[in-house]
């Protein structure tokens, strides 16, 4: 290199740091997984309004009791919500500890009550009126936006909450129990990818499936069985967050079985048994987290809520506000946050369901900004069109 070109180079660098500082995302360790609860479930009966007496009168047989000394009955959050009686072991004692918060009447202003309409425009983002991008979820925008921050989604096929620019892998724990591929297999597909755009997404995701198969099957060899379904959710939630810990900041994972039509009882019966299930598998993440729990926000979410109203079988139907979960080691927890109203027949949407006052958009604006530090235009970048909203969650 002559003097000149050296010299030359040298003057150069402080500027190219002051453009690397520039353009670089917000140093953060947080990190966020997002649970999506797929079917819609029961928000009236994860928060209960104890303090509606309509409430009371509209589910004669599926309401959960107010605050009493029954182990059924809700356990008392403020002077106006309880939480579901399966969540005393779980996550009434992160509420307790202020590591947990409840937002009621959140969702989406979208008012098709179709679980797959509503559930891809959540996971997209993206204004309801105009042209939509199929491959641009808003989880996949914030790790753009966060300068390619380390992604994966905890699913069989990568969701569209992760689609876009980013390269985001995808692996479902519960099915590698029985890998579809064998070694074999996916070198003969990596070798068709070889040299493609798709390469490093397509390597990328067989080295995680290959070290997840590996992890399992000593847990397999110990239990003798599948211990996936035997275990559920808190099993896979142990795994999630052990590679969460060590190379992933953002996460998604989805739950089914929340479509309540039928018997869905009240302090008891199956809605109970599932939220006993969710409960137990995020109070085990926040323990595998240790030291990293301190920087994680797990936010649990649905498409929406149910009727409010009890139908003739004893279960709900399709609805629109729902109450989102926010729990982590630096949330502002308990509390119930967010805008709120009075329970009763004049507040219901359509007189059939909760409303929706914070639209979630606005309240993952808030949270983003919050969390890495991102200003108005980023936030705009992955929510167009929306105001960020900050109602104290971190």
């Amino acid at each position: 290199m002559q003097r000149r070109t050296f010299i030359h180079t040298l003057a150069m660098l402080p500027l190219a740091a002051r453009m690397g500082g520039l353009w670089a995302a917000p140093a953060t360790k947080s990190k966020l997984l997002v649970v999506f609860l797929r079917g819609g479930y029961d928000a009236a009966n994860l928060l209960v309004p104890i303090s509606s007496p309509f409430y009371y009168e509209s589910r004669p047989n599926i309401a959960v009791p107010r605050p009493g000394a029954d182990l059924n009955t809700a356990l008392p959050l403020n002077a106006d919500w309880g939480l579901h009686p399966a969540l005393r072991e779980s996550i009434y004692p992160l509420y307790q500890n202020g590591q947990a918060a409840f937002i009621p009447f959140a969702g989406t202003e979208d008012m098709t009550r179709s679980h797959f309409e509503t559930q891809d425009g959540i996971e997209l983002g993206q204004p309801l009126t105009g042209t939509r991008n199929y491959a641009s979820g808003f989880l996949n925008r914030l790790a753009a936006t966060l300068n390619g921050a380390a992604a994966i989604a905890f699913t069989d096929q990568l969701p569209i909450i992760l689609q876009g620019s980013a390269q985001v892998p995808n692996s479902a724990l519960r099915s590698l129990a029985k890998p579809a591929l064998d070694q074999r297999q996916s070198d003969i597909i990596a070798a068709m990818y070889k040299g493609s755009a798709l390469a490093q997404q397509v390597n990328e995701g067989f080295s995680v499936r290959k070290e997840l198969a590996q992890e399992l099957a000593g847990e397999m060899q110990a239990a003798s069985r599948d211990a996936i379904t035997a275990k559920g959710f808190e099993l896979e939630a142990r795994r999630i967050a052990r590679l969460m810990k060590e190379k992933y900041s953002i996460g998604f994972v989805d739950v089914g079985g929340w479509d309540t039509h039928v018997g869905q009882g009240n302090g008891t019966g199956y809605l109970a048994g599932r939220f006993d299930e969710l409960g137990r598998g995020l109070a085990a993440f926040s323990q595998e987290m240790g030291g990293d729990w301190k920087d994680t926000v797990v936010v649990v979410i649905s498409e929406f809520g149910r009727t409010f109203k009890e139908n003739g079988n004893r279960g709900t139907d399709h609805g629109h506000g729902t109450a989102y979960w926010v729990l982590g080691g630096s949330v502002h927890g308990g509390q119930v946050l967010g805008e709120q109203v009075k329970v009763d027949r004049a507040s219901l949407n359509q007189n059939r369901d909760f409303p929706v006052l914070n639209e979630y958009r606005a309240v993952f604006g808030g949270l983003f900004a919050r969390m890495y530090g991102l200003n108005a235009a980023q936030v705009e970048r992955i929510f167009s069109g929306v105001k960020a909203r900050d109602i104290g969650l971190v």
